[in-house]
């Protein structure tokens, strides 16, 4: 069964014709804006060599209270996704014209919505609750919702393979570094807590994001400054974290002026790594310990130095990094020191292999149920 992923993100949408051997048969990467997405050019890409898919498979930033798996793409799922764009005002459309693009191009092939919220709705009510008045949380479904539950889900399965462990045995803290970062407590192959919350504003330093601020300042800005709700939220999505911190949003240039001596590199480095190190070691209490900590995306893949300042600072956990492997480290590779007492892994991101996995898993249920009937 050949899967198509459709992995729209903040600045690119990913394409990937995928066999039922997990081999990428073809792959294309598309510039896309914040706002918005070249449909033209999506199509475009699909008559270029991206046909001949069985099923094709959606990333959706929200699936809301309501889409707590993927699901098969029909006019009422369609009508739900796009009544969740007030919740991801920034993701869901474009995840909502890359589906319309693509179904266009492709009239006839089934379509699944497979969600970056869905991992994370394992998690209890004590990590998802915010402390806010009931009747808040239930007129508005405010809640924890977390995201990058896809890259959170990949690691949950590739870990157990790359130790030949039973997921049952191991406490896995995940962090998925990239433009956008998070954390994941994963126990029994589920999530039990995360960084990223109602929105995926919450939580660590990133690329441009400001991560957790205290909600009181930004009252303050408001009535103090008389700053208007989308000038705060202009500067905190796209405006803050290290592009804010170091006047750059790329890790690389950052590091590289730190390691000169930038002050205001050095700085964005020094905060980044602090939350970074507090957030696993809250992730490591929610799961009662560490057995694996495993990172992932552009940054937790290819930089080094984060990584073992990260994991310099945890020692008190056990952890212990060997420099030369971690110096050297390539995809799905380990970089754990003799006497280190969790597993220190780097993996390869592959949402796409995930989404694949989950895209093939409606339809086979949906064939399964069609043959029955």
């Amino acid at each position: 069964m050949r899967v198509l992923v459709v992995n729209a993100g903040s600045s690119s949408v990913k394409l990937s014709l995928i066999d039922e051997d997990d081999a990428t048969l073809v792959d294309r990467e598309l510039v896309a804006s914040h706002s918005s997405i070249d449909a033209e050019d999506l199509r475009a890409a699909i008559a270029a060599g991206l046909g001949g898919a069985d099923v094709v498979g959606h990333r959706i930033v929200h699936g809301g209270l309501r889409f707590r798996e993927a699901v098969l793409i029909d006019a009422d799922v369609e009508a739900g996704l796009r009544a969740l764009v007030a919740l991801a005002p920034l993701h869901q459309p474009k995840s909502l014209a890359a589906y319309d693009a693509v179904s266009e191009a492709l009239p006839g092939v089934p379509a699944v919505a497979c969600f970056d919220t869905a991992f994370h709705v394992t998690m209890p009510p004590a990590a998802h609750t915010y402390a806010l008045p009931t009747a808040w949380r239930q007129r508005w479904g405010i809640r924890r919702y977390g995201f990058h539950g896809l890259s959170h889900a990949w690691i949950a399965r590739r870990v157990p393979q790359l130790l030949g462990a039973d997921p049952v045995d191991l406490r896995i803290v995940s962090c998925h570094l990239g433009a956008g970062a998070s954390l994941c407590a994963i126990g029994n192959g589920r999530s039990l807590d995360t960084t990223m919350g109602f929105t995926p504003l919450e939580g660590l330093v990133m690329a441009t994001r400001s991560g957790s601020v205290d909600p009181g300042l930004l009252l303050w800005l408001m009535e103090q400054t008389g700053m208007a709700e989308l000038e705060l939220a202009r500067v905190l999505e796209h405006e803050s974290g290290l592009l804010g911190l170091a006047g750059s949003a790329d890790m690389r240039d950052v590091l590289a002026r730190a390691h000169t001596g930038d002050a205001a590199a050095r700085l964005g480095v020094d905060v980044y790594v602090h939350r970074l190190r507090a957030g696993i070691a809250a992730m490591a209490a929610a799961v009662g310990g560490i057995d694996v900590l495993a990172f992932t995306g552009g940054v937790g893949e290819h930089a080094a130095q984060i990584r073992a300042r990260a994991v310099h600072g945890l020692t008190f956990l056990g952890l212990e990094v060997d420099d030369q492997l971690n110096a050297e480290a390539n995809a799905d590779s380990e970089i754990s020191a003799s006497g280190s007492h969790a597993r220190l892994l780097v993996i390869r991101a592959r949402e796409d292999l995930e989404i694949a996995r989950q895209a093939r898993g409606v339809l086979e249920r949906r064939r399964g149920h069609t043959s029955h009937s």
